[in-house]
């Protein structure tokens, strides 16, 4: 299938395609790694920290993820985040048409790799869980409007953060900056 033929099929827990709700507003696409990394944790919590700003700008978050939908709503539900879109895609086929590939071993388990986990499950307390999915997929965020890509981070390594505020265009200094000029 097609890019927007894998955007149209793949629904929400509500039912929704990402085709359908990019053409009414933003999307920001955000692929998960496997719930037990702790980076997908991080994640979530930034996510969580910055949905307000995000959403207040109009975008709307959808989540894709390896786990099953009923099974992992407790998981999302600890960030505050089960109310928000999430699409299953066990078998990285949403992943593969937004071109993210799975992992190089320095790309998951490198020196870099290895600080910035030590940071965040211990001292950040991300912590870590049992492996659910596809260990060496790569997560990646998508800015998606009338079912284009208009905006893409592709993470270098599992443990790049990108800033989901700043992909969106909803960063605070640029509001500032709109604020102030006005």
């Amino acid at each position: 299938m097609s890019f927007s033929e894998l955007n149209q099929s793949f629904r929400t827990q509500h039912g929704e395609s990402i085709a359908e709700l990019s053409r009414q507003q933003p999307v920001l696409v955000v692929f998960l790694r496997h719930s037990g990394c702790t980076f997908c944790r991080e994640a979530l919590q930034d996510l969580s920290d910055q949905r307000h700003q995000i959403e207040s700008n109009g975008t709307k978050i959808v989540l894709v993820h390896m786990g099953d939908n009923d099974t992992s709503r407790p998981f999302f539900q600890a960030y505050g985040m089960d109310d928000v879109g999430r699409i299953s895609d066990p078998k990285c086929e949403l992943y593969r048409a937004y071109d993210l590939g799975r992992g190089r071993l320095s790309q998951l388990f490198g020196a870099q790799v290895f600080w910035r986990g030590f940071k965040s499950a211990i001292l950040d307390r991300h912590g870590f869980g049992k492996l659910d999915g596809d260990g060496f997929q790569m997560p990646g965020a998508f800015l998606v409007r009338d079912n284009k890509i208009v905006t893409a981070f592709r993470h270098e390594t599992s443990a790049s953060r990108p800033d989901y505020c700043a992909l969106t265009g909803s960063n605070r200094e640029s509001d500032e900056a709109a604020t102030s000029s006005n």
